[in-house]
Parts: C-alpha cells; structure tokens; sequence
C-alpha cells in the first residue's frame, strides 16, 4: 500500500465515521446465509458496502466515497456493479478495515467473533496490569484489534503489532491512524524472530485451525492445530520481563477428556509464571470444521484463555 492509498483509506474511514457507521462482523456461515436472503443480492446503504459485502450500483455512494475507495485501490468491478474489496468492523468505539467476505485469499486479514471473544477477555483482564505496560506487543496482530486496544487504553505504554502479511500491516497502521493513535507500531515478524528486546504484555490471537490450502491466517500447524498457539506460549515467556502478563486466546480441538494443548505448556508455565489461569470461554466453536481431513478424532473446538504471570 503506498502513502496516497492509505491516506485515502484514512480520509474514507473518517467520512464513515462521520456517516454514523457501525457494522458487527458476524461468522462466515451466518454471513453467507444472511446474504443469501432475498433482497440482499446487492447493497442498499453503507453497511451493505462497507459490512455484508455486497455488490453495488456506482450511484449509491456520494461522489467523494467512491472517488476516495478508486485512490485506495479497493474498487472492484462486478460489470455494471462494484464491490468493495474492503470491510470495516466496529469494535468498541473503534472502526477497523479488514478484509472483504469472503476471506480466501492466502493475505486474508481476518476479523469475526473471535476477535470480539479475544478482545473483551483481554479488557476484562486489565485490572490485572495495575498502571499497564511500558512495552506490548500482539503477536499476528492482522488489523492490531487488541494492539489497537492497548495502546488506546495505555497511551504512555509502546506498543506493537507484528505479522508475517505485510497487507495486515498496512491496515493495522491505517487503522492505529484511524483512532487517532501514535504510539502504535506494525512490525513485520514470524512471531517473535524480528523483534528485539522484552515486554510487559505479550498478546495473541493465533490462527487454530487445521486448513487444507495452510492459509497463514488459518492454519495453526501440526498438534491438530495448536502448534502455532504453544510456540507462542513457549517463545513469548522468554520475552516475558518478570511480573510480565502473556494472554492468549485461541482454539483447541479435544478429543476425549483430555485438553492436549494444555498438558503441552502446563511444564512451561509451572516453571516460569508465578500465577497463571486457564479457562474455556465457549465449549464448542467452529462445529462445521470438524468434517474436513485432521478432525477425525476430534469431538470439539473450544475457545480457550490463557493469562500467565511470569515469575
């Protein structure tokens, strides 16, 4: 994304704003069949635009919108309609571009329920950090909806966001511009291996699931899925300071009485942290997924919060 395309991605964010727009991204099934209704084969206002994704008429937008969309690059043409390669999400009192319905592209920067599950968790554990941290970062941030967070919440704090999809960088950027924020950094990074340095706050919303086509938004590797979230984990407590707080919200597939995932760091945190808890925050996620190939066995994906301690 060059200068003119973000600046045009800001101006149209603001103009938005300004419209009184909010949209509340919803799962893909539930988009697919909202969608499919009839009378929602094309957008009507904004929120079918800018939220369900629909196709468009070239005169339902006010000149400006559409002039600022063609500067951005995120215009598409469906023959006599268009489409916008874009959505933009509230979150809290934030917007948020990510990507357009539906996500298959392989640099698909993903936003939906986990990101709200992941965030308001994160929030609710705030009270945990005392006056916050002077260092933070998230770790596949995508759009940076919880960097974003923490850098609104603790202004004094440097905060970053770090992916290895140079397009999520670029709208976390737009969108930590968006909020009005300066001490928000995107940073390219397989996980931890471009950073320097140590933190207070290390947070994380990893991809979970076992993908056939290994989309780096999606596909959480080997341990049906939980390789990513346990590098995460192992990596992140030694970039932890002491008294540092790790938060990870993610999916685990269980098969049987037994959470593999979390017999996996157990040993990790026991030898690290000082305190640390684990909760299932819904028993049952993402049931559709578990007729595709690597799911054989298993009986359920749970949503799953991790918050360490480091001793």
């Amino acid at each position: 994304m060059n200068p003119s395309q973000a600046a045009a991605l800001l101006t149209l964010g603001h103009s938005l704003r300004q419209a009184g727009y909010r949209f509340m991204t919803v799962t893909p099934s539930t988009h697919r069949r909202i969608n499919g209704r009839p009378g929602n084969e094309r957008a009507l206002d904004l929120r079918g635009i800018f939220g369900w994704s629909r196709p468009f008429e070239p005169g339902l937008l006010p000149p400006r919108m559409l002039a600022l969309m063609r500067e951005a690059g995120i215009v598409k043409e469906e023959g006599s309609l268009l489409r916008s390669g874009l959505r933009l999400s509230t979150l809290g009192n934030l917007l948020l571009y990510h990507s357009a319905y539906p996500t298959s592209e392989d640099d698909a920067v993903f936003f939906g329920p986990d990101t709200y599950r992941f965030v308001g968790t994160m929030e609710r554990a705030f009270g945990w950090l005392g006056s916050g941290p002077t260092r933070a970062v998230e770790i596949g941030c995508g759009g940076a909806p919880a960097a974003i967070a923490i850098a609104q919440r603790y202004p004094h704090a440097e905060v970053l966001g770090t992916d290895i999809n140079i397009k999520a960088l670029d709208l976390a950027t737009v969108n930590a511009r968006l909020a009005g924020l300066d001490n928000f950094q995107a940073c390219h990074s397989d996980l931890y291996a471009g950073l320097q340095g140590d933190f207070d706050l290390i947070v994380s919303n990893p991809p979970y699931i076992l993908d056939e086509d290994e989309r780096p938004y999606r596909h959480g590797g080997g341990e049906r899925g939980a390789e990513i979230s346990r590098r995460i984990v192992e990596e992140g407590l030694e970039r932890l300071r002491p008294g540092g707080s790790l938060m990870l919200y993610t999916g685990v597939a269980i098969s049987g009485p037994d959470d593999h995932f979390l017999e996996s760091v157990r040993p990790l945190l026991e030898q690290a942290c000082g305190t640390w808890s684990y909760e299932e925050l819904d028993p049952d996620i993402f049931g559709g997924q578990l007729g595709e190939p690597g799911y054989e066995e298993v009986e359920r994906i749970a949503a799953v919060w991790l918050h360490a301690v480091k001793r």
